[in-house]
């Protein structure tokens, strides 16, 4: 195994055994609660966050409290690191290939 191989697995072994991997997205949705005196009648809305993900071709939204939203955002960032290092592994792999080297 190659020191960059050796390097890339190790994180990828790190990340998944850490907090948890989350496939989506994060949307901030701004909306007005109705309330005739709040400040969001005037301006801006109230600030929710949704993380959006696609199964089997329909969009799915779900609502991300705000005592959540910091370890949805870890677990959200964490599988989008996890995917870059199983890219990079894969190209160390197809390299491997390609120069017929095991």
């Amino acid at each position: 195994m190659t020191p960059e191989e050796r390097k890339a697995r190790s994180r990828l072994a790190q990340l998944i055994g850490g907090h948890g991997l989350m496939r989506g997205c994060l949307l901030v949705r701004r909306r007005k609660c109705g309330k005739p005196t709040c400040h969001c009648a005037q301006g801006e809305g109230h600030e929710s966050l949704y993380v959006v993900i696609t199964e089997q071709g329909r969009t799915r939204q779900l609502f991300v409290p705000k005592d959540w939203e910091p370890r949805v955002r870890q677990w959200v960032e964490d599988h989008h690191r996890a995917r870059q290092l199983m890219e990079e592994v894969s190209r160390i792999y197809w390299d491997k290939v390609r120069k017929r080297q095991g």
